[in-house]
């Protein structure tokens, strides 16, 4: 689980960028099965994978989709949203026209609408924090407190190295 949220390296960058992106269908219908909705992660899967990114997680229910995320950052996250909900509403459409001809109307599956909510890394008030002190000079005690914690993990490397078989 871990190595699916490491950096990630792109031909010159260096990102680690995490999307929680909520679907829902059109009126909020209940129409997605089991067997629609495990198509539906192959689906986004390959997406993905087409995209440059990579699905990490899907869950969904009847009437909205859970998915997360990680594309590089030259991938415009519109763009991306754009692909994954043409896409499966094509398939789904064409594989699935018997269940879904009933109870949905037009050619749309999902709704208009999204959400999309960016995540890991600290939390909001450190970024915060850290944003607003960046033209700050230091404290003579943030100085010495830094210096400190160097030096902690400097002497916990060096025993776990030691310590190694």
């Amino acid at each position: 689980m871990q190595k699916m949220f490491e950096w990630r390296t792109g031909r010159s960058c260096y990102y680690k960028l995490l999307y929680h992106l909520v679907f829902v269908t059109k009126y909020r219908k209940g129409v997605l099965g089991e067997k629609m909705l495990q198509r539906l992660e192959e689906v986004y899967k390959e997406t993905c994978e087409q995209m440059g990114g990579e699905l990490l997680a899907f869950g969904g229910e009847e009437d909205h989709v859970h998915l997360m995320v990680s594309v590089p950052p030259k991938t415009a996250v519109s763009n991306l949203i754009g692909k994954l909900k043409g896409k499966s509403s094509y398939v789904l459409r064409k594989e699935y026209a018997k269940e879904l001809n009933g109870k949905l109307w037009g050619k749309h599956l999902w709704s208009p609408s999204y959400c999309v909510v960016s995540s890991g890394g600290a939390a909001l008030e450190v970024v915060k924090d850290y944003i607003e002190q960046q033209r700050t000079p230091p404290s003579p005690k943030a100085i010495q407190r830094s210096a400190q914690a160097q030096q902690q993990h400097r002497t916990k490397k060096v025993r776990g190295a030691l310590t190694r078989p």
